[in-house]
């Protein structure tokens, strides 16, 4: 964990260490996993199960045999509590309930009286929903991904998920229930991701695939976008805590070790106005750390990509958060509407002292798939709009046409497109059909 004052003649090179986290290993990879796909496009279903028997360790004569069965899916339900299940159906609640609002119908304009404009709103015919496997099992990505789909109306929603030695945690199934998905394969990695970009005999190819994973999952993603639509490409977890000395230590010290024990190139940086107080939650990191089931994982992320910054004021604070764009964004002081208004770049933003960024990944009802690496400048959460697709929609009128058509002529003359010009003054001069 690096200590740091803003000031240091040396920061921003030192700070460039976390920035740049994971950038050579996606440069190593991606012709992996070009070769991945293009063996997907050539064999199909057998490429997609020997890659599964080599990377997952899951041998089976037929893919088919990788589809989640009706029958696994109530052995799913068997071996979780009513208390899980009705927490998981909370969460699903919570995040349809937020996403409804996100919805936009199809809308026509008529201010106009030859004119007609408007937008059509079109659910997708199909997306798949990848969900991590491995390190760690996550029900609430399948609720995040699933929900706003199904509330856009998509459908059909399938889902893939590694499942290294043939498991599938049986809370990731009965998320995918509650959530609306319609199929599961037990397939994960860089073919999963070929597989439904350009389907395969078994597998249905979709539209749109969104979800967080792995190095090569983020790489086959950015490579198959094109031939389909993505959400973004996700990078390493990471989170920003601002503080002006408020609050305690301990809780920020938690917050901080809730990303960082996703994985090793997590990011977790507090900055503060207070260099006493930083000092209590370096403290208290290491304290919490020796307690975690994670701890591995998480101290690795923490000592090389955790930082602990210090600032003269909240002013040098803002203008640091925003230029890098954080995940999540935590404003850990007395007053978080005060310095709401001057946050520009964040993925999601989580307001004072009893808010921590676990409430957004679980129930609260934004979705916590969120742009990271800085692309929180440009990027949004996943939400209903990126499982719609928007036509517009025009109609002139003869009169309409003839108000404007002579504008629209001159415009393609300076573009020197003739024929464009033609087909609309052919009209203007022939008057009525």
């Amino acid at each position: 964990m690096q200590f740091l004052d803003i000031h240091d003649h040396d920061f921003g090179l030192k700070f460039e260490t976390i920035l740049s986290r994971g950038e050579e290993t996606g440069r190593e990879v991606e012709q992996v996993v070009l070769d991945i796909i293009a063996d997907v496009r050539k064999r199909g279903d057998q490429a997609v199960l020997e890659l599964t028997g080599r990377f997952d360790r899951l041998k089976t004569a037929s893919i088919a045999d990788l589809e989640i069965t009706p029958a696994e899916m109530d052995a799913a339900f068997a071996a979780v509590s009513a208390e899980e299940v009705a927490a998981l159906q909370l969460a699903c609640e919570r995040v349809a309930s937020f996403h409804e609002k996100q919805k936009q119908q199809t809308w026509i304009a008529t201010e106009e009286t030859d004119i007609m404009l408007g937008q059509k709103v079109t659910p997708l015919a199909r997306v798949g929903i990848y969900v991590p496997g491995g390190k760690a099992s996550y029900p609430s990505s399948v609720i995040m991904n699933a929900v706003p789909a199904r509330v856009a109306g998509v459908g059909e929603i399938i889902m893939v998920a590694p499942t290294p030695g043939g498991e599938i945690n049986p809370h990731v199934l009965v998320a995918a229930k509650l959530a609306g998905v319609d199929r599961i394969f037990r397939i994960g990695g860089a073919q999963a991701v070929a597989a439904l970009a350009y389907g395969t005999a078994t597998i249905p190819m979709v539209d749109k695939i969104t979800g967080p994973g792995n190095i090569y999952v983020a790489t086959a993603k950015k490579l198959v976008f094109g031939q389909v639509g993505i959400d973004m490409i996700a990078g390493p977890s990471e989170i920003l805590v601002i503080s002006d000395g408020s609050g305690r230590p301990e809780h920020i010290a938690a917050d901080l070790l809730s990303q960082a024990e996703h994985d090793e190139l997590a990011s977790s940086i507090l900055i503060t106005t207070d260099r006493a107080f930083g000092e209590q939650v370096a403290a208290e990191v290491e304290r919490q750390l020796a307690q975690l089931s994670r701890e591995t994982i998480a101290r690795a992320s923490w000592e090389k990509y955790g930082a602990i910054i210090v600032a003269a004021n909240l002013d040098e604070v803002i203008d640091f958060s925003n230029r890098i764009a954080p995940e999540h964004l935590e404003l850990a002081v007395s007053d978080p509407f005060a310095i709401l208004p001057r946050i520009v770049n964040a993925g999601a933003i989580f307001m004072g002292h009893w808010t921590p960024e676990a409430a957004g990944d679980y129930l609260a009802g934004p979705n916590h798939t969120l742009p990271t690496g800085g692309t929180a400048r440009f990027f949004s959460p996943l939400s209903v709009d990126d499982f719609v697709k928007k036509s517009s929609i025009v109609y002139f009128s003869e009169g309409g046409l003839k108000r404007l058509g002579n504008d629209i002529v001159r415009i393609a003359g300076l573009e020197g497109l003739e024929a464009h010009g033609k087909s609309v003054s052919m009209r203007l001069a022939e008057g009525k059909l």
